[in-house]
């Protein structure tokens, strides 16, 4: 039978250089954790392996250059997910220059998690936390971005509001249907000019789902939303008290 230290060898040695990996990546039991940490002590005293954080670790990669680190989103990567599933993701100005609504780069990123506060500042990677809305998940993550940036349309770095509208109607273009269902279930979570903007932008593509009545019905119908929206970008404005 394999011992501890071969086995956790023939794990890391399958998993790419520069790719950050923890205990639940070596295919190892609970109780062997504390023995393992000291095989991964041994192994970065040799430099098989380095340490980025407590129990997250990556095999450096190796350039004509030197030592490679891991990429922004490999360093990233062991903050937004705990014992392998995605509990928090990255928002704010950052993921809205990644959406195309705006050219600017946050020197600070927000990570956004529900039931726990993530904040990093460590090497390139300095970032606050804010809450998220509904529990995080794999599946969910991109609609929660999509959100934030209708939460923040009146906020987003060198992107007026009708700019912000023009863009998001083309990546609600390219939705499919799981993905506008989500997005319709988590947009009933987000406050009232959310639920507005995503009908909005859902009846001018044309969405017929009856699910699009149900964020209606949670409007409150004397409330107006004054954003500053052109007719022209969004032709639905005042089915949804739009201004």
């Amino acid at each position: 039978m394999m011992n501890l230290t071969a086995k956790i060898k023939e794990k890391i040695e399958s998993i790419p250089e520069g790719k950050t990996f923890g205990y639940e990546d070596l295919n190892i039991a609970q109780e062997e954790y504390t023995s393992a940490a000291k095989v991964l002590e041994r192994f970065q005293k040799k430099g098989f392996i380095k340490k980025i954080s407590k129990g997250v670790f990556y095999k450096p990669e190796k350039s004509l250059f030197g030592e490679l680190k891991p990429n922004y989103v490999e360093l990233l990567r062991p903050f937004l997910y705990e014992n392998g599933k995605r509990i928090a993701y990255e928002t704010g100005t950052s993921l809205y220059n990644k959406l195309g609504l705006t050219s600017q780069m946050a020197f600070r990123i927000k990570i956004a998690s529900r039931g726990k506060r993530i904040n990093i500042d460590r090497e390139s990677i300095k970032a606050d936390a804010v809450k998220s809305y509904v529990d995080v998940t794999q599946s969910n993550y991109e609609i929660l971005g999509l959100l934030d940036a209708f939460k923040d349309i009146k906020k987003i770095p060198d992107c007026p509001v009708n700019q912000a509208i023009s863009r998001l109607t083309v990546i609600f273009k390219s939705l499919n249907e799981q993905q506008v269902d989500l997005l319709i279930k988590y947009a009933l979570k987000y406050p009232p000019r959310v639920r507005a903007l995503v009908g909005a932008i859902l009846e001018s593509i044309h969405y017929k789902g009856e699910s699009l009545e149900k964020l209606k019905r949670n409007l409150n119908p004397l409330t107006f939303f004054r954003l500053g929206i052109n007719e022209n970008e969004l032709p639905t404005k005042n089915n949804w008290n739009i201004e």
